[in-house]
């Protein structure tokens, strides 16, 4: 059995990290302290504890525990579990990587959670407004779990060493945390996996753990180490950096990499939606229209074919002009809002459905824009609070420097383009 299943937790004191969700107060540990408890999906990277949380709440309320994995399970492995749970009032039914299964796989469980026959918990590393179908999250609450912190994840390592009977038998010294925590990128179970690998590597009972000999360990095992999959947040940061970096060949490469792993196609193509905005932006709007069409399209056909239609995608996107700008304006205008709060819109340019809203004044003296020269108007847009702030910074390239002349032109007197 590996590390972390032998020394996963089993109570809520014992669990590391989640302190929002399950710590003194938290809504989860209120949740299972009065013993009722809802349907909920947990969303959080690799390793946060998502699968140690549901075993947690099925130890702690005593109740059936059920556990089916995304991957390998279908609709009759559902409705098995559905039929053995109606006779066992509680129970609990945990499905990993649920954002894998299917329209159909997750209707099966819609009828069975609404009617309470099962609670529901769903683990997923994707976003699950995009992954789990309305009518089952709206069943569901979604709890966010965050990455460890680094005295977390000391605290893991330290736990492990003086817990684990394996490791009991070697004296294991831990000099040094760095080169363990940033190769296992903030992911507990990689991190005890390695901690593992690290301890098997030297025939010696006293071993003294540095950040020099766990790099010369993990170089020398790091195939074995990431074997079942570990390196697949590597393997996407690679695959991201290299399209940002306008390097198509380095990007194939990491989406090879990916197609041989195995890796879900949507997971692959719904990177690239976000990478056309995130990194491309108005530099090539066609960016996102190919990307957005990309995802449609491997949607439709699937494997093996589906790797044509990614291929051309990342090569378009590796070899486009490049802009951050739509993400520095979205940031500089929520620090805006969080700075300032819930500025008034202007009376002007508010809405008047009803006779008292224009007695007050709302819409008056609004210029429509296309009644003036170039269809355009300087009126004030911006609460006055915040008057001449400029948040959208055209990027420098071609076509921005395009759109930077247009607005520089209409707002000479108001913003400096």
């Amino acid at each position: 059995m590996p590390l972390a299943e032998r020394i996963r937790p089993s109570t809520l004191d014992e669990l590391l990290g989640q302190d929002h969700l399950v710590g003194k107060g938290g809504i989860l540990r209120t949740a299972i302290e009065k013993g009722k408890i809802p349907s909920m999906i947990f969303w959080g990277s690799p390793g946060t504890g998502k699968t140690t949380i549901a075993n947690i709440i099925a130890h702690t309320l005593q109740v059936p525990f059920f556990q089916l994995s995304a991957i390998s399970a279908g609709v009759k492995d559902v409705r098995e579990v559905i039929e053995q749970a109606k006779g066992r009032p509680g129970s609990v039914l945990f499905i990993d990587e649920i954002h894998r299964f299917n329209k159909g796989q997750q209707d099966a469980l819609l009828g069975a959670v609404e009617k309470g026959i099962i609670t529901l918990i769903g683990a997923t590393t994707e976003n699950p407004s995009f992954e789990v179908n309305s009518a089952l999250l709206s069943r569901c609450q979604v709890y966010v779990l965050k990455p460890l912190e680094e005295k977390d994840l000391v605290k893991l390592l330290q736990t492990a060493i003086e817990k684990d009977e394996y490791l009991n038998k070697k004296k294991i010294e831990l000099k040094e945390t760095a080169a363990l925590i940033n190769i296992s990128g903030g992911d507990g179970r990689k991190l005890l996996n390695l901690l593992e690998i690290v301890a098997d590597a030297s025939d010696n009972k006293n071993i003294v753990v540095t950040d020099k000999y766990v790099m010369d360990v993990a170089q020398r095992r790091i195939a074995l180490y990431d074997k079942s999959g570990e390196q697949h947040y590597d393997i996407i940061s690679a695959f991201i950096k290299s399209i940002r970096g306008s390097d198509p060949n380095a990007a194939i490469y990491w989406l090879a990499r990916m197609i041989e792993g195995g890796e879900d196609v949507k997971f692959i193509a719904r990177r690239l939606v976000i990478l056309a905005s995130e990194d491309i932006g108005n530099a090539n709007p066609t960016a996102l229209v190919m990307a957005n069409a990309s995802f449609d399209a491997v949607n439709k056909i699937g494997y093996p074919e589906a790797n044509i239609i990614l291929s051309q995608c990342v090569t378009y996107l590796a070899a486009s002009p490049k802009s951050n700008a739509a993400v520095v304006a979205i940031g500089e205008a929520l620090s805006a809002v969080k700075k300032y709060g819930d500025l008034p819109v202007p009376l002007h340019i508010r809405n008047a459905p009803t006779k008292l809203m224009k007695k007050m004044g709302y819409g008056e003296n609004y210029e429509y824009s296309h009644s003036y020269n170039n269809n355009f108007s300087p009126q004030e847009y911006l609460p006055k609070e915040i008057s001449g702030t400029k948040f959208y910074e055209p990027g420098k390239n071609s076509r921005e420097e395009e759109l930077r002349k247009f607005l520089k032109n209409l707002w000479k007197d108001k913003y400096n383009y």
